[in-house]
């Protein structure tokens, strides 16, 4: 299974913005998320690059784009239907073909020499089928990863065989229905914000969004089928995820790309100063 293509959502409300923030990368760049998000499609050998955007985003994103522009091709998602529907407008684009998708409002950092979605990539093209890369989460994230669960694969220890899909669980639920053998007490399998998906979740799709019972599906839902139809993995990558849509969420996601960067000792200097300070007004304890 050879993925030359990728889908990057990046049309939710109040989150369509985040894509078009100022950071700085490892190398002390000044970068929009956008383009961080963009090098590391590039990065895993993908040629085509479709972004779902809100109308009249367009021109935001190709000048927060910059010097990769060349590299994307836009589709709108006329209405805030979801996740689901907003993958659903790049059918066109996929066609029948695999495809990376990453969501437009995370940041992947890798742990190791490979960038997260290469990982993704190379696990998808040995197994030849859809691979979620998936992240131990607390179990106080819930209300913002779908959750996973499912045994090992024999003699692995970082894949595994998708029993459950979920979005967004309650943690009574994910306690009673959804532990992975093997994480800590408390933490579950959760969405990395990453996919290598068969064009057949298209398919999927396209009834979910026509079913009155599923006002805006999301894409668990449609995961959730696929597991039932074809073989369907969970890859634990070596990386971490920042979510830029909570609170602080830029501001940590800006802390570990610079902690993993050339400017590490000047930013954890920074940092024992800023400790140092005591707010104008505050009490000592």
């Amino acid at each position: 299974m050879q993925v030359h293509k990728a889908v990057i959502t990046a049309a939710a409300p109040n989150q369509n913005t985040l894509p078009l923030q100022q950071l700085v990368d490892r190398n002390g760049e000044t970068k929009t998320a956008l383009q961080l998000i963009v090098e590391e499609t590039l990065a895993a050998g993908i040629d085509e690059i479709c972004v779902v955007i809100q109308p009249g985003d367009q021109e935001a994103y190709e000048q927060a784009a910059g010097a990769q522009l060349a590299n994307l091709q836009f589709v709108e998602q006329p209405e805030p239907l979801g996740y689901a529907d907003a993958i659903y407008r790049a059918k066109s684009f996929v066609a029948s073909e695999p495809f990376l998708h990453l969501v437009g409002d995370h940041l992947y950092l890798s742990s190791s020499e490979i960038p997260c979605a290469k990982q993704l990539i190379k696990i998808a093209n040995e197994f030849e089928c859809s691979v979620s890369a998936v992240q131990s989460t607390r179990e106080n994230k819930l209300p913002y990863f779908g959750i996973v669960s499912g045994p090992h694969l024999p003699r692995r220890d970082d894949l595994y065989e998708i029993e459950a899909v979920v979005e967004k669980p309650t943690p009574t639920y994910a306690e009673q229905e959804l532990v992975t053998p093997g994480l800590r007490a408390g933490h579950y399998l959760g969405f990395f914000g990453m996919h290598v998906l068969t064009a057949d979740v298209m398919d999927l799709i396209e009834p979910l969004l026509t079913d009155r019972c599923c006002e805006k599906p999301a894409l668990s839902d449609a995961l959730a089928m696929l597991m039932t139809r074809q073989r369907y993995l969970a890859f634990q990558l070596q990386g971490s995820r920042y979510n830029l849509g909570v609170t602080y969420g830029l501001l940590i996601a800006q802390l570990a790309i610079g902690l993993s960067g050339r400017d590490r000792d000047r930013i954890l200097t920074e940092m024992v100063e800023l400790l140092a300070i005591r707010p104008e007004g505050s009490v000592a304890r």
